[in-house]
C-alpha cells in the first residue's frame, strides 16, 4: 500500500493482484498523480480521501455478485463512503472519505484488445469513471451519461489521453 499525498488530497492505493504487478507502469505514482487530478477539478471545503485497489476478475466478480447482484466480472467498481447528510456530519478537522473504487485487470486488458486502445489509457479512463461515481456522478439516463462522458473526456485530455468514447 502507498498513500500519496499532493496538496490535500489522500489517496491510498493497494495493488492486490500479481497481474498488476508484471506491468513495467509504475501504477502507485500513476494513479495517483491521476487521482488527484481529478479530485483538482471540483472545489472541496477540506481534503478528501479515496482508495483504489488493483485487484483481478476473481475479486471483483465476488464484489459485483455481493454488492450489485451481479454474478460476473467487471472492469470498475465504485463504492461511495458517504451521502451528503453523513459527509455534513463528519468532524471538520477530518479528510472526507469519498469511497473505494475496485479494478480488475483480466477484464481491463481485455477490454483494451478488443477496444484497440493502450492498457494505461483505459486504466486511466475507468480511475477518472470510479471517481466521478464517488463523487455523486452517475450514467442512468442519457443527460447524466452526456454530463459525465463529457467530464471524463475533458479531464483525460488534460492527461494527453484521447476520446475513451471515439470510435
Amino acid at each position: 500500500m502507498n498513500d500519496q499525498s499532493s496538496h490535500s488530497h489522500i489517496c491510498h492505493i493497494i495493488i492486490d493482484a500479481a497481474s498488476w504487478k508484471a506491468k513495467t507502469t509504475d501504477w502507485e505514482p500513476y494513479i495517483a498523480h491521476l487521482a488527484q487530478a481529478v479530485l483538482d477539478e471540483f472545489d472541496w471545503p477540506r481534503p478528501v480521501e479515496v482508495n483504489i485497489k488493483l485487484t483481478d476478475n476473481a475479486e471483483i466478480q465476488e464484489l459485483n455478485r455481493q454488492y450489485r447482484g451481479k454474478d460476473k466480472p467487471t472492469n470498475v467498481l465504485s463504492f461511495p463512503a458517504l451521502d451528503d447528510i453523513s459527509s455534513k456530519l463528519m468532524p471538520p478537522d477530518l479528510p472526507l472519505i469519498l469511497g473505494d473504487i475496485a479494478l480488475a485487470y483480466e477484464t481491463i486488458e481485455q477490454e483494451a484488445i478488443d477496444q484497440n486502445k493502450v492498457f494505461d489509457h483505459h486504466v486511466s479512463h475507468l480511475v477518472v469513471h470510479g471517481l466521478l461515481h464517488l463523487i455523486g456522478y452517475d450514467h442512468e439516463t442519457d443527460a447524466e451519461a452526456e454530463a459525465m462522458e463529457s467530464l471524463e473526456i475533458d479531464i483525460l485530455k488534460k492527461q494527453s489521453i484521447s476520446n475513451p468514447y471515439k470510435e
